[in-house]
C-alpha cells in the first residue's frame, strides 16, 4: 500500500462466519470497510438451513454488516454468474469433462467483475473469508501461499487469479485457523458466529448438477455404452455428466473384479473401463496453465502438484509447452485425475501456477 493510498476495503459477505471474521479483523486494523454480497442464480430447493446461498445467505451478510456499523451493498451477479461459470460447465460436462466451478468462479466473479465493481467505487482493496495468503513485497511479484489452517487452505482454488489482481486482495484470515475464527466471531458476538459452513456448491440443489444439463445440455444425460479398452459393450451408462475419471461405483455392471471409469468418450457417448492397475497414470496435459512467476520455466520444473482439492501435493516434474500449456509427469504411478479438473502446483507453501487437466495417461 502506498502512503496516499485510501485504507479502504469492500468485504465480500457471504452470510457465512469467515466472511463475517474477515470485516471485523479489518475494521480492527483501522480499514474503513464496505460489505457487499452478490445475489447469484438460485433455485428455490437448493439451499439447505444455514448454508451461505440464497435469500438466508443475503439476510445473514445484511446483519453482519448492521452488526459491525458498515454500509453494506447487494450486487446483481446473476448475468455473469451465468455467463463465466454455469455454462461453462455445463458445456464441460457435455464434452466429458468434471469442471472445477470455484476455480472459475474465483477467477472471473469474485475477484474478476466483483474487484472490478469495487473499484469503479474507488475502493483499492477487496477482501474475503479465504484461508490463503498473500504478500506484495514493495518491489517484486506478488505471492500467493497457503493459509495457516492447512485443513482448510483454499489457495488451490485461487491459481488462477492474474498476479496484478492478487495486489488488491486482502486474506485476513491468513493467520487464523477455522476454530480460532470461530472463537473470534463468538468473542465479536457476531450473529453467524454459530452457522455451520456450507458444505454444497452453492447454485445446485439437492441433486447436483443434473437439473442444468437436463435444461441445457440434455445430451449430456443421454444413456450409451460402457465398454472395455478393446470395445466389448459391458452395459449401459446413463448420461455421460453423471460420470467422473476414476469413478468405480454406481456403473452398473457385473465383472470379475472391480472396474474404474479411465475414460469418458463424448464424441461416441461411451464411458470406457479397466481394472485398477489399468487405471493409475503418470503423466497429465494440461490447458490454460497460469504461472504466478516472474518468468515461464524455460525448462523442467520439480514440485508438488495437486491434480484435486484433496490431494496431497504429489512430487512431479512439470514442463511448460507451447501456446499455455504444460506436461506434468509424477514420479510414481497416480489414481486417475478428471480431465477438467485443475492440477496445481506448489514449492513448499508457495502457489507458482496450475492449470486444466485436459488429459491423463499412463505414461512410459
Amino acid at each position: 500500500m502506498s502512503a496516499t493510498e485510501r485504507k479502504c476495503a469492500a468485504v465480500a459477505l457471504s452470510g457465512g462466519v469467515d466472511s463475517a471474521v474477515s470485516a471485523a479483523l479489518l475494521l480492527e486494523q483501522g480499514y474503513e470497510v464496505i460489505g457487499v454480497t452478490m445475489r447469484l442464480p438460485q433455485p428455490a430447493e437448493a439451499c439447505s438451513p444455514g448454508t451461505c446461498c440464497g435469500e438466508a445467505g443475503i439476510r445473514d451478510a445484511r446483519s453482519v454488516a448492521e452488526k459491525l456499523g458498515v454500509a453494506f451493498f447487494e450486487l446483481d451477479c446473476r448475468t455473469p454468474f451465468d455467463h463465466y461459470v454455469i455454462e461453462p460447465l455445463c458445456e464441460a460436462y457435455a464434452r466429458g469433462e468434471t469442471p472445477n466451478p470455484c476455480v472459475g468462479c474465483n477467477r472471473h466473479l469474485k475477484f474478476g467483475y466483483l474487484l472490478d465493481v469495487v473499484q469503479s467505487w474507488g475502493i483499492p482493496y477487496l477482501a474475503s473469508g479465504h484461508y490463503a495468503r498473500i504478500t506484495c513485497p514493495v518491489e517484486g511479484w506478488p505471492v500467493l501461499s497457503k493459509g495457516a489452517d492447512q485443513r482448510h487452505d483454499q489457495s488451490y482454488f485461487l491459481y488462477d487469479i492474474p498476479v496484478e489482481r492478487l495486489q488488491r486482495l486482502l486474506f485476513p484470515l491468513a493467520d487464523f485457523t477455522k476454530q480460532q475464527v470461530r472463537q473470534i466471531a463468538e468473542e465479536r458476538e457476531l450473529p453467524v458466529a454459530h452457522k455451520p459452513g456450507s458444505q454444497d456448491i452453492c447454485f445446485v440443489g439437492k441433486g447436483g448438477y443434473t437439473a442444468l444439463l437436463e435444461a441445457r445440455r440434455p445430451g449430456a444425460l443421454k444413456p450409451g455404452p460402457i465398454i472395455d479398452r478393446a470395445g466389448h459393450t459391458l452395459g449401459e451408462h446413463r448420461g455421460i455428466g453423471r460420470y467422473t475419471l476414476g469413478q468405480r461405483e454406481g456403473l452398473g455392471i457385473a465383472a470379475p473384479r472391480p472396474l474404474y471409469v479411465v475414460e469418458i468418450d463424448a464424441a461416441r457417448n461411451a464411458l470406457v473401463v479397466a481394472p485398477r492397475e489399468e487405471a493409475f497414470i503418470r503423466e497429465l496435459t494440461l490447458r490454460d496453465v497460469r504461472w504466478l512467476l516472474e518468468e515461464v520455466p524455460s525448462g523442467t520444473l520439480g514440485c508438488g502438484v495437486k491434480p484435486r482439492y484433496r490431494s496431497p501435493e504429489l512430487p512431479a516434474e512439470v514442463t511448460a509447452l507451447p501456446e499455455g500449456g504444460a506436461l506434468v509427469r509424477f514420479r510414481e504411478p497416480q489414481p486417475p485425475a478428471a480431465a477438467g479438473q485443475s492440477a496445481v502446483f506448489y514449492q513448499r507453501e508457495r502457489v507458482i501456477g496450475g492449470g486444466v487437466i485436459q488429459r491423463a495417461r499412463q505414461g512410459a
